[in-house]
């Protein structure tokens, strides 16, 4: 059974409230832990054997194959997640730019909110990217009213041309 799979597995395990409560709670924690390190050293790449990475961050490599199915597309590169195993060469080059868009879209705000984000990018730009998301979750409608110009390109009100019939 591939990492990947194990991880799976484990989030789908059959639980009580109070343990699946716990066990998202710990893994939250050390997800926490690990953006903060990541974040606090920006501009080094983490890299290294699975096994190794997973160690670095305190984890085991299956909880850390979560934790890298969480930040994958984030990556520059993304991985393979159904191929990773522990011997697997990782590397760890983030677009935070894009992270931050995608810690917005998973609602993670325990994350997007950490301070070591005022060392990555200015607060400004994280509230370009929040206001990128925001208009990226609008919906937008193609309908075109009865009063707009008709898309014939007549420079006629829709009723009047088109929509006439």
């Amino acid at each position: 059974m591939s990492l990947y799979s194990e991880w799976n597995t484990a989030c789908e395990q059959e639980r009580e409230d109070k343990e699946k409560q716990d066990f998202w709670d710990t893994y939250f924690a050390a997800e926490t832990e690990n953006y903060k390190k990541i974040l606090a050293n920006k501009d080094k790449a983490f890299e290294g054997k699975l096994s190794f990475l997973a160690e670095k961050f305190e984890m085991n490599s299956t909880v850390f194959t979560g934790f890298l199915d969480g930040i994958n597309t984030s990556l520059k590169n993304e991985l393979n997640m159904d191929k990773l195993k522990e011997s697997s060469p990782i590397k760890l080059d983030i677009d935070f730019e894009k992270l931050y868009f995608n810690m917005l879209d998973a609602k993670a705000s325990w994350l997007y909110g950490l301070d070591e984000w005022d060392n990555v990018l200015e607060k400004s730009k994280r509230k370009d990217i929040a206001k990128e998301w925001r208009v990226s979750k609008q919906a937008v409608s193609s309908k075109i009213g009865r009063n707009d110009p008709c898309s014939c390109g007549s420079g006629k009100k829709y009723k009047k041309c088109c929509g006439s019939n």
